[in-house]
This record gives C-alpha cells, sequence and structure tokens, in this order.
C-alpha cells in the first residue's frame, strides 16, 4: 500500500500543473470508456465532465473513479447470456450521459460545493455506484432467490427493488472494494474506508427501496432514483463522519 502510495505522488502533478493534466488524463479515460463501449458518445462526454472536476480536486480520485469504472465494467459483462434471455442487459453501446450523471453527478457536486469532507463524500458516492451497479448486474447474472426489499416477498430477478443474496454480497465487495483504493491511496484513513464503505452500501439499500416503493409505481425513474441513492450515501457519510 505504501508502495503505491509513493509511486502516486511521484507521478502526481503540482498543483499549477493540474489543470493541463486533468484535461489530458480525462480525454484518454473518456476515449477509452468508449472505444471499450462501457459508455456511449454523450456518456462519454459526461463522464469527461466529472473526470475532471475530481482529479482537478485531487488527482487520486482519478483512480478511484478508474476502480468503479472498472468494477461496474467487469459486472456488466458477466453472465451476458442470461441477462439476454431475460431481456435486461445493458446496451451494447453502454451508459448514457443521463446514467452516467445520475450515478456520478453527486460527486462532482459535493467537489464543486466545497462540502464538508469533500473527498470523504464522493468516495462514498463512488462507493455507492459501484455496489448499486454491481449488485443489479451481478444478481440477475447469478441465479438465486430474489425478494423485494421492502415486503420480502419472492420476485423475479431484475424487479426494481429486488435483491439477492449473490447481488448484495456483490454490492459490499464492491463498495468496499472503492474504499479501499481510497485508502490505499492515501484519501482516506482506515475508519474512514470502513464508514465510505457503510455509506455506500446503505445508499445501494436506500435505491433498492426507492425502486420498491416508487420506480415499480412509475413516481421516479431510474435517474431519479440513482441521484436520490447517491445523495443519501453523501448525507449519511457526512452525518457518520
Amino acid at each position: 500500500m505504501l508502495v503505491v502510495h509513493e509511486l502516486w505522488r511521484a507521478w502526481e502533478p503540482a498543483s499549477n500543473q493540474r489543470l493541463w493534466f486533468a484535461t489530458g488524463i480525462t480525454a484518454a479515460f473518456a476515449l477509452l470508456a468508449w472505444i471499450a463501449r462501457g459508455v456511449t458518445r454523450s456518456g462519454a462526454l459526461a463522464g469527461a465532465a466529472v473526470s475532471f472536476g475530481l482529479t482537478l480536486r485531487q488527482p487520486r480520485l482519478f483512480l478511484v473513479l478508474l476502480a468503479v469504472f472498472v468494477l461496474t465494467l467487469i459486472a456488466t459483462r458477466a453472465g451476458k447470456t442470461r441477462k439476454k434471455e431475460l431481456h435486461a442487459a445493458e446496451s451494447a453501446r453502454g451508459r448514457s450521459a443521463s446514467q452516467v450523471i445520475s450515478n456520478l453527478g453527486m460527486a462532482l457536486v459535493v467537489i464543486a460545493i466545497g462540502a464538508k469532507q469533500d473527498l470523504l463524500l464522493a468516495i462514498a458516492v463512488m462507493a455507492e455506484v459501484a455496489a448499486d451497479t454491481c449488485s443489479s448486474e451481478i444478481g440477475l447474472a447469478f441465479p438465486g432467490r430474489t425478494v423485494l426489499l421492502t415486503s420480502w416477498k419472492p420476485v423475479p430477478p431484475g424487479v426494481d427493488g429486488g435483491i439477492s443474496v449473490h447481488g448484495t454480497g456483490a454490492a459490499l465487495v464492491a463498495a468496499a472494494a472503492v474504499a479501499t483504493t481510497a485508502g490505499v491511496l492515501h484519501l482516506a484513513t482506515i475508519q474512514q474506508a470502513l464508514l465510505a464503505t457503510a455509506a455506500g452500501f446503505a445508499g445501494m439499500l436506500v435505491d433498492s427501496v426507492l425502486g420498491a416503493i416508487f420506480e415499480r409505481r412509475g413516481l421516479l425513474n431510474n435517474d431519479a432514483v440513482n441521484v436520490l441513492s447517491t445523495a443519501s450515501a453523501a448525507a449519511l457519510a457526512l452525518a457518520l463522519s
């Protein structure tokens, strides 16, 4: 862990070079994400905006964002055949701008407004994004009993608000992986990493509750649910800190 941190510090740009660094690494990241079909063209532009803001605030945040992208891409590609059978596979073109912003926009917001403990809040938001996406994608990829979080009644995989053992386990692992990345990069203490993991996982549960109560009834769309769940993760991290 110390070696990774020291290598990054040696490469990390000085404050007067951050603008050019953020611009260059953001452009490369957006292009690669589009080539990998993780995002559409509009999604790449939206992701570039988020990446630029986070990297400009703290260059090491880029690696946390990269961890989120890798985790969610792997989870999305897992079990593609089964997901297609369920008609629940993500678009082959990748995630759109609205999906990117609804998921990661809150991390940019807390950084932009200079919120108290903004780094911790941004990490908690990214932990929630990884947890929520991996929960949904892994839950669909691997068969298992799925229940509605609000009633514990069995429902088909992919139903808004439904959770499973595999999906819930993947959510916890993903949130912990993002928080651990932040800890390795000395962006968070061990206590803060645990807090971000808990906030991210709790935000995923909020997403499921909102999905079960509002999204299934057509009162909220998925983007609105994502915004509220990431906001809840940030709010919880702030309250606990």
